[in-house]
This record gives structure tokens, C-alpha cells and sequence, in this order.
């Protein structure tokens, strides 16, 4: 595991001078050399890391995936996440297209960013989840890092920082609006999404060992689904406006319905069935969704 602190030792890993700015850099990936196969395996960087590259020969794993950038995309990481890039055939030349930005938080220190950067639900996305631009989405990214990269290579002022971030700022709006159009248009992916989260949930409520194993959690769905827990809530949310966690109380009260209903299981026997440690806990859940106590709900079939 090599860790780097500094956007200067990850340039010269890359075999590149140090930026011109210590805290923030754009780099235009035709540029960086990956020739030194001891430098290879996985990696954590203590900065910020956006980027829209094509890279043919190059693989990455990131979030326990591997993704190709032989298709242009854009990746978001957070500081201390861990990745790798690999040549997939060392003796192959390396086709390099496209631009990352890494931003250290000592840049954003101490201003409303730094506050609310995190709150983008795409840091905690595996690179298989990565957004897919347009020509036009790709042309407004390319324009704000235009202007950022400008900003860091002019003389240095009062007025750079503030400018720089609201450049920034923009970038992360606009790609929070193409991963929400992303979600929205991909139908077919969200019905087949839809689908494979019914699956799950139902294999899982329906095993005999629910008292055992307890209730599903947002990771274990998530895993289940080979995607992050961010990227299946957030494509959840905006599909239809529930969450997974949502989503899993739905269920789970769907089949508690169905147990009160057509058998003669009691309350407590139906909660750990369903993976209930504590009656109280399955009692407040149903009320809650359903504005009726499990025996209420059994008595109305009565």
C-alpha cells in the first residue's frame, strides 16, 4: 500500500514536475508516464481526486471492482479511498486522453465547500458506478476545468482561491445534475434494478433462518446487488423517492402483512421470522407504517 500525502508525490510518481500550486492541480493525462511496474498496486491519496479520462491498456480497481477507461467517464474519489492502475499488457503502448483535478483539503479549509463537499452522494460511489457524459455534459465539464486551470497557472491573487471555488462548486453541481440524469434516463437499467432488489429482498425474507440472521442491512443489499450503498440509495431515491433502507421496511412489512393474514403464527413468532431480536422493535416498525398494531392489522381479516 503506498500512501501519498502530497500532490507533488503523486506528479512525481507519474514522473511530472511539481504543480504549480501545491494544493490544487489539473492534469492533462497525455502527460503522465506510467513506466515503472514497482510503482503499480494500491494506492490511497490524502487529496481530493475528479477526473474524465480515456485510457486504453490502463485498468483500475477501485472499491474491490475493476473498470476499463477504455470509454470516457468521469470518477470521483475522496481522500483515503483505496485504488490501483495497472498496465493490462506492459509491453503495449498506453493511449491517454482527458484531464484529472486533485484538490487538497487544506485548499478548501475553512470555506463553505469544505463544509458541504462531502455531502455528494458520488465520493462513496465504486468506480463501476462512474458517470457517463454526453458530448454536451463532457463540454461543460471540459469548459470549468478550463477555467480552473487557468486560474492555478495565472499569478497567484486575492482573488484566485474564491474564484477557484466557485469553478469547483460548478463542476460538482453539474455533476450531481448528470448522475440524477443519468438514473432518470437508463429506464431499462431501473427497471431491471427495481426488479433485482425485489429478488433479494424476497429470497431473504423467505429463508427459515430469520431469527438467526436478522434484518437485512443497506450493505448487505447493496453487496447483494454489486453496488455501493450511496449509488443503489441515491439511484432509490431518485427513481422512487425512497431509499433502500425504505425500501427494505416496505418489504419487510409486505411480508409481515402476508404472515398475520394467511397464518396462525403469533406477533412474536413472525417478528423473529423476520428477523426481529425484539418484539417491542417489530411492534413500532408496523405501527409506524401501517398506523395499526400487528394484532389490529390480523383482527380487520377477522
Amino acid at each position: 500500500m503506498r500512501h501519498i500525502k502530497t500532490i507533488s508525490e503523486f506528479y512525481r510518481s507519474i514522473n511530472l514536475p511539481a504543480p504549480q500550486h501545491p494544493l490544487i492541480s489539473v492534469l492533462d493525462v497525455a502527460t503522465a508516464v506510467y513506466d515503472d511496474p514497482d510503482k503499480s498496486g494500491n494506492m490511497v491519496l490524502d487529496f481530493y481526486s475528479i477526473a474524465v479520462k480515456l485510457m486504453g491498456n490502463v485498468s483500475a480497481t477501485y472499491g474491490q471492482h475493476t473498470f476499463d477507461f477504455d470509454e470516457g467517464i468521469m470518477s470521483f474519489m475522496s481522500p483515503n479511498q483505496v485504488f490501483s492502475l495497472a498496465a493490462d499488457d506492459k509491453n503495449a503502448a498506453v493511449k491517454k486522453l482527458g484531464w484529472a483535478i486533485y484538490i487538497h483539503p487544506d485548499f478548501i479549509w475553512n470555506t463553505p465547500l469544505a463544509r458541504s463537499i462531502r455531502q455528494y452522494d458520488f465520493w462513496g460511489y465504486s468506480l463501476h458506478e462512474a458517470l457517463f457524459l454526453s458530448a454536451r455534459e463532457e463540454a461543460v465539464m471540459n469548459t470549468i476545468i478550463r477555467a480552473i486551470q487557468q486560474e492555478c497557472e495565472a499569478n497567484i491573487d486575492q482573488f484566485s482561491k474564491p474564484i477557484i471555488i466557485a469553478h469547483l462548486e460548478s463542476l460538482l453541481n453539474y455533476a450531481d445534475r448528470f448522475y440524477h440524469r443519468q438514473f432518470l434516463t437508463r429506464e431499462k437499467a431501473a427497471h431491471q434494478l427495481l426488479d433485482r432488489l425485489e429478488t433479494v429482498l424476497d429470497a431473504y425474507f423467505n429463508r427459515a433462518d430469520g431469527e438467526n440472521r436478522g434484518l437485512p442491512s443497506v450493505r448487505y443489499v447493496a453487496g447483494e446487488l454489486n453496488l455501493s450503498p450511496k449509488y443503489l440509495s441515491t439511484s432509490l431515491r431518485v427513481l422512487t423517492g425512497q431509499n433502500t433502507q425504505q425500501h427494505i421496511h416496505e418489504k419487510l412489512i409486505e411480508k409481515a402483512k402476508e404472515k398475520l393474514s394467511t397464518t396462525e403464527l403469533t406477533v412474536g413468532e413472525i417478528a423473529y421470522e423476520l428477523g426481529f431480536e425484539h418484539l417491542p422493535s417489530f411492534s413500532k416498525l408496523f405501527k409506524s407504517q401501517t398506523n395499526q398494531s400487528p394484532l389490529a392489522f390480523r383482527a380487520s381479516f377477522n
